[in-house]
């Protein structure tokens, strides 16, 4: 079984880079790991990747950007892969602050994390990073109770952490280039799995936290596990209000997953 691989960063538009990497996960397909970084006059890396790409990955921010010229690092959670590289790169990056809030610092700290420069921000409030506001914002979707993406106005670009995630058989560039029924399938799946609260949740409640994403107008979604997004939030909203309706996740017990583990041994001998 293929392990975890980080990809080439690439420029999305203007200042705005993409550092994706993907994840093989066994019996679903593959997943969209991404980290983000804001080349402006005050540069913010979103979220820092896996740990098991640590060098890959800081090669990748390294290609971008010094590490030194960071000023921010906006954590969309404290989950690992979004938090694996987050204290390599602050051992490179002495001036950055870490943007996060209370609860999100606490887990940080639980993780080992000795964060010696914090920016407590919750959802609604703005970072402004030397004139380039960031509005943090909580996504319709998560599976940590710290989640918030980020909105850049200037851009109109969303950053929504978990949110909007899809299993995808392959590694893409654009979401635009996904089937749109293997992107539909994939996205209420990664829902049905990262937020199986989703199921209980009152529907008008949800439609709301929907609503408010259309609200934001945005010109493209960057989940931190999709593919960019341009141009298709009213399809990704529609793929993910479909969620609390879907089949619940329920994973392999040790029968199914020594099954599953042997047929992909023969797969691979």
């Amino acid at each position: 079984m293929n392990g975890p691989r980080m990809h080439e960063p690439r420029k999305i538009a203007g200042d705005t880079w993409i550092l994706p990497a993907s994840l093989p996960v066994p019996g679903a397909g593959l997943l969209s790991v991404n980290a983000y970084l804001i080349d402006g006059r005050e540069p913010i890396l979103i979220d820092t990747g896996m740990l098991g790409l640590r060098d890959d990955f800081m090669r990748a921010v390294r290609s971008v950007i010094a590490p030194a010229e960071l000023r921010w690092i906006w954590i969309t959670h404290a989950d690992p892969d979004h938090v694996g590289n987050l204290m390599p790169i602050l051992a490179e990056a002495p001036q950055a602050r870490v943007v996060t809030s209370f609860l999100g610092f606490g887990k940080l700290g639980l993780l080992g994390h000795d964060i010696p420069n914090v920016h407590l921000l919750n959802p609604g409030q703005t970072l402004d990073a030397g004139g380039r506001t960031l509005v943090s914002v909580a996504p319709p979707a998560f599976d940590a109770p710290e989640t918030a993406g980020a909105f850049d106005p200037d851009t109109q670009f969303f950053f929504s952490a978990d949110c909007f995630g899809a299993l995808l058989h392959e590694p893409a560039e654009s979401a635009m280039d996904i089937a749109p029924d293997t992107l539909r399938e994939g996205l209420v799946t990664w829902s049905t799995v990262d937020s199986p609260w989703l199921h209980r949740i009152d529907h008008k409640a949800f439609d709301q936290s929907l609503a408010a994403v259309r609200d934001l107008n945005p010109k493209a979604i960057l989940s931190g596990h999709l593919p960019p997004a341009f141009g298709m939030t009213d399809t990704l909203l529609a793929h993910l209000a479909a969620a609390p309706n879907a089949q619940p996740f329920v994973g392999p017990d040790q029968d199914a997953f020594e099954q599953m583990m042997a047929g992909m041994l023969t797969e691979n001998a």
